[in-house]
């Protein structure tokens, strides 16, 4: 058992998961815990090798909104979220179906709110500091770099076919014994190659300090795109807002949010149809209409990017749950 799965397990057991001995849709090779029937419906599964590596998939419905408050050990992740509902807390980011998201731990812990009747499904590997601090520079001392940047680079990407059908295979795998490890150890050698050297291929993300003065102008920008997410917002009208050029305003945006100011606007207004959609009997039409979308079928598409779910399927989830 790694220091993931030691720090993991414990908090499973203590928040309505019961292990399970043996799930048909799962490896046995890995450890299934089933979530208590009074708080949702669903599996989580694990598979860890030594102090190094695990592989996760995330199977579940929960009932109600959820806090994630669990302290972590350090490591580095990347999950592929076919459909979530949520956000993570301290810094702010949401959590979107149908993209990979990277995880760095700093020994910081992780808090997350994670919405209720939202199919939780996801696949990710995660590697400790064992791995990529003692294991690779050991293994490859000439060639070696550490590949916590690399990761970094692919965060909210859906544009990584090959990892995708990584964490695939992993899924469907079944093998046992030695066969399962050598399986298990040779796809988080890949897993890891992949980031690197599609990493070397494509632009880095810089990373630039922003300054106070810069730092307050984009939050009046922020402020603003929070109140009126739902109108014709302009450039121009949010370049005036934030006293900058537009090529500034799109750079700062995008260092202070990770993503842009379109990315930034659909997520507002998918946040708000979400309410819409639990808490009103509007049709489809008009929730599009009323969060900012002229063409509802741009908003299903626009919905189902953010959430894995079509507008019908979250309203159905939602409607049942209560």
């Amino acid at each position: 058992m790694n220091v993931v799965e030691q720090a993991r397990i414990p908090y499973l057991l203590k928040n309505g998961f019961e292990k399970k001995c043996a799930v048909p849709q799962y490896n046995a090779e890995g450890q299934c815990f089933q979530i208590h029937p009074d708080i949702g419906t669903g599996y989580y599964w694990i598979y860890s090798f030594q102090n190094l590596f695990s592989f996760t998939i995330h199977d579940f419905i929960l009932h109600d909104d959820f806090l994630i408050d669990c302290n972590m050990p350090e490591y580095l992740s990347m999950t592929y979220f076919e459909s979530i509902s949520g956000a993570e807390i301290n810094p702010y980011r949401r959590l979107n179906g149908d993209c990979l998201q990277v995880y760095c731990s700093a020994t910081r812990g992780y808090h997350a709110l994670i919405h209720k009747e939202v199919p939780v499904r996801s696949i990710g590997i995660e590697i400790t500091p064992d791995y990529y601090e003692t294991y690779l520079p050991e293994k490859y001392p000439e060639d070696y770099r550490n590949p916590c940047s690399a990761f970094i680079n692919w965060d909210e990407t859906a544009v990584f076919p090959e990892m995708l059908l990584l964490l695939h295979q992993v899924k469907q795998y079944r093998g046992t014994g030695m066969a399962a490890r050598l399986f298990y150890e040779g796809k988080a050698a890949e897993a890891v190659s992949l980031i690197v050297e599609k990493t070397k291929l494509c632009p880095s993300r810089q990373v630039t300090r922003i300054s106070q003065l810069d730092f307050e102008q984009m939050e009046a920008v922020t402020v603003y795109i929070d109140s009126h997410f739902s109108m014709d917002l302009k450039l121009e009208q949010l370049c005036k807002i934030a006293c900058m050029g537009k090529t500034k305003l799109k750079t700062v945006f995008r260092q202070m949010h990770h993503c842009t100011i379109t990315e930034y606007i659909q997520r507002c207004r998918i946040r708000q149809a979400e309410h819409l959609l639990t808490h009103t009997d509007f049709s489809i039409g008009q929730i599009s209409q009323t969060v900012g979308y002229r063409s509802a079928s741009r908003f299903s598409v626009l919905f189902r990017k953010n959430t894995g779910l079509h507008p019908f399927e979250y309203r159905k989830l939602s409607w049942i749950g209560k």
